[in-house]
C-alpha cells in the first residue's frame, strides 16, 4: 500500500488534470461546448438510447440533459424520434452530421495528443493508458445513486 504522501501527492496531481481538460475543450469547435461533445460521444459509443439513460451515463440531472440534447439537436447533430415502445419517450441517435463531427472532434483530440505528448516515448504513453484504465476501473461505476453517501474525508488538492 502507498504512503499517506503519495496519495496526498495523487490527489494534487488529479486536481491538475481539470487544467488539462480545459485545453483541450479549447480545441472544441465554438458552437461545441464539452458538454455537447460529451453527448455526442456517448451516443456515438453506445448508439441509440432514450434521454434517461443518456442523463445517466452523464451522471446528471435529467433537465440539464435535456437543454445539452437541445443544443445538439437545434444543429442537426442529433435526432429525436418517438420510441415504438413508448411512445411518450424519445431515441436520441447521431445524424451523419453528429458523426462527421463527432469523427472530427476525435481527430482533433487526437492530433492535440499527439503535440502535447510529443516527447514521450510510445512506452510512457501506453503506461499512462494503463494507469489511467486501472484508475478507472479502480472506481467503478462512479455515477451517483441515491442511496449512496459520501463517506469520504475529503482533503482538498492543493
Amino acid at each position: 500500500m502507498a504512503a499517506q504522501g503519495q496519495y496526498e501527492e495523487l490527489a494534487r496531481q488529479l486536481s491538475a488534470v481539470g487544467a488539462v481538460k480545459r485545453e483541450m475543450g479549447r480545441i472544441l469547435p465554438p458552437d461545441c461546448p464539452p458538454a455537447s461533445a460529451g453527448v455526442l460521444t456517448l451516443l456515438g459509443r453506445y448508439g441509440e438510447m432514450r434521454m434517461s439513460k443518456l442523463a445517466e451515463l452523464l451522471a446528471i440531472d435529467m433537465s440539464v440533459t435535456s437543454r445539452h440534447v437541445t443544443h445538439a439537436a437545434e444543429r442537426g447533430w442529433i435526432d429525436r424520434q418517438p420510441d415504438p415502445q413508448d411512445r411518450r419517450s424519445r431515441l436520441l441517435r447521431l445524424t451523419p452530421a453528429g458523426r462527421e463531427l463527432l469523427d472530427e472532434l476525435s481527430e482533433r483530440y487526437t492530433q492535440a495528443l499527439a503535440r502535447y505528448l510529443e516527447d514521450w516515448s510510445d512506452a510512457d504513453v501506453s503506461l499512462l493508458n494503463e494507469l489511467l484504465g486501472r484508475l478507472r476501473s479502480s472506481f467503478g461505476d462512479c455515477r451517483p445513486r441515491a442511496h449512496q453517501h459520501d463517506t469520504l474525508t475529503r482533503t482538498p488538492a492543493v
